[in-house]
C-alpha cells in the first residue's frame, strides 16, 4: 500500500504551497543521490518525495488526491505522480536543488551530471459511454508524435561541455555565490545536432503514428485528465519523451442520469399499474434489470437498488441506482373512463390518506443523499 503523500513530506493537509515546497526541498536534500551514493533506500525516498511534491504542488492534482486518494492516479499512469524516475525528477524539479550555499547539487549520478531535457506533451480527448465509465475500459488510440529519426547523430555541446547547464560565480555581500542556468545553446540536453536524414526536422525528429493503449479506471468523471508517461514527443539528443495527456469526456445516457457514484432513473407507470402493482424492466449500467412495484405504490416513491450505480474511483464499492416512480395521469378520457372516475370521486378508498411511512418531498431528497 502506498504511503500517504502528506506523511511522506511530513506536513499536514492544511499546509500552504510555500510549506509544501519547503518540506519537499528538505526531503530532497536529505535523500539526494549525491549525498547518499549507492543507498537504494535513500534513492527510493528521494523518488517518493518527488512524487508527493508533484501532486501536492499542483492545486488541481492536490484536490483530486484529497478527494480520491491514490486511486485518482491509477490507469494509464494516472493523473500525475505514479512511479517517477530520476529523469523526471531532475527535469521537472531541478531548480529546487540549486541556489544555496555554493551552487547546489548536480544531476543524478553525482559529480556534474547533465540535466536531461524532456519532450513536449501531447493532448488528446477520449469520449466514454456511461457503461465504460461504470466498468472501466482499455482504449487504443492512434497518436501522431515526434520521435528521433533513424540515422540522426548528435555531438557534445561546446558551450556547456555536455553538462546541459552553465555556471556563473558572482561576488555578493555574503561572499562568492555560484548559480546554475540551463544552457541556451543546447536547451539543457548537453548535445547539439550533428547530422540528420532529409525527413527529419531541425532537431532531428520526425512525425510518426503510433497506437497507444490507455487503461481507464472505473468511476472517472467528465473533465478529468489522465497521464500516459513517455508517450508525448521525444526530446532531441539524450532527453526523455514528454507525456500523453488524456482528457476524459463522457456521453449522456438516454435514460440514466449520473450524480456522483449514484444513478437516477425516471420510471413512469399508469394509474392502473400503480393501483394493481406490476413489474417493470428498467435500464442499468450492467444491462436490464426487472423490479417489482407493490400494489398501491405512490407517485414520487424512490426505490433504491444498492450497488447498481457507478464503481467508486476511490475503491470504496459502488453507488446505487435510484428509481423515481412517477404515476402518469391521462389528460383525456373516453366516456366510460370518465364515468368510472366520476363514480370513484368521493369514494373513501380514493381519498388521500398519507401514512407515516409515506415520506414528504424533503424527506425523500434527504434520503437520496444519505
Amino acid at each position: 500500500m502506498k504511503e500517504d503523500y502528506y506523511e511522506v513530506l511530513g506536513i499536514s493537509k492544511s499546509a500552504s504551497a510555500a510549506e509544501i515546497k519547503k518540506a519537499y526541498r528538505k526531503k530532497a536534500l536529505q535523500y539526494h543521490p549525491d549525498k547518499n551514493p549507492g543507498d537504494s533506500e535513500a534513492e527510493e525516498m528521494f523518488k517518493k518525495s518527488a512524487e508527493a511534491y508533484e501532486v501536492l504542488s499542483d492545486p488541481d492534482k492536490k484536490a483530486r488526491y484529497d478527494q480520491f486518494g491514490h486511486r485518482a492516479f491509477e490507469g494509464g499512469g494516472g493523473f500525475g505522480g505514479g512511479g517517477m524516475n530520476m529523469d523526471d525528477i531532475f527535469s521537472q524539479f531541478g531548480d529546487i536543488f540549486g541556489g544555496f550555499g555554493g551552487g547546489g547539487f548536480s544531476g543524478f549520478g553525482g559529480g556534474g551530471g547533465q540535466r536531461r531535457t524532456k519532450g513536449s506533451n501531447l493532448r488528446i480527448r477520449v469520449t466514454l459511454s456511461l457503461e465504460e465509465v461504470a466498468n472501466g475500459v482499455e482504449k487504443k488510440v492512434k497518436v501522431r508524435r515526434k520521435v528521433q529519426a533513424e540515422g540522426v547523430t548528435y555531438k557534445t555541446c561546446s558551450t556547456c561541455g555536455g553538462r546541459g547547464q552553465v555556471t556563473k560565480i558572482q561576488n555578493t555581500i555574503l561572499g562568492r555565490m555560484q548559480t546554475a542556468a540551463v544552457c541556451s545553446a543546447c536547451g539543457g540536453s548537453g548535445q547539439i545536432l550533428d547530422s540528420k536524414p532529409n525527413d527529419a526536422d531541425a532537431q532531428g525528429l520526425k512525425v510518426t503514428e503510433e497506437t497507444v493503449s490507455i487503461n481507464i479506471p472505473a468511476g472517472v468523471e467528465d473533465g478529468m485528465q489522465l497521464k500516459v508517461p513517455n508517450k508525448g514527443n521525444d526530446a532531441p539528443g539524450n532527453g526523455v519523451p514528454g507525456d500523453l495527456l488524456v482528457a476524459i469526456e463522457t456521453q449522456e445516457h438516454s435514460t440514466l442520469k449520473r450524480e456522483g457514484d449514484n444513478l437516477h432513473y425516471d420510471l413512469y407507470v399508469s394509474i392502473s399499474e400503480a393501483v394493481l402493482g406490476t413489474s417493470k424492466e428498467i435500464d442499468a449500467v450492467g444491462g436490464k434489470v426487472r423490479i417489482k412495484l407493490e400494489p398501491g405504490i405512490q407517485s414520487g416513491k424512490i426505490l433504491r437498488l444498492r450497488g447498481k450505480g457507478i464503481t467508486s474511483l476511490n475503491g470504496y464499492g459502488s453507488g446505487d441506482l435510484l428509481v423515481h416512480v412517477n404515476v402518469w395521469t391521462p389528460k383525456e378520457l373516453n366516456k366510460e373512463q370518465r364515468e368510472f372516475f366520476e363514480k370513484m370521486n368521493g369514494n373513501d378508498n380514493f381519498e388521500p390518506r398519507p401514512e407515516k411511512s409515506d415520506k414528504s418531498f424533503f424527506e425523500k431528497v434527504k434520503d437520496m443523499f444519505s
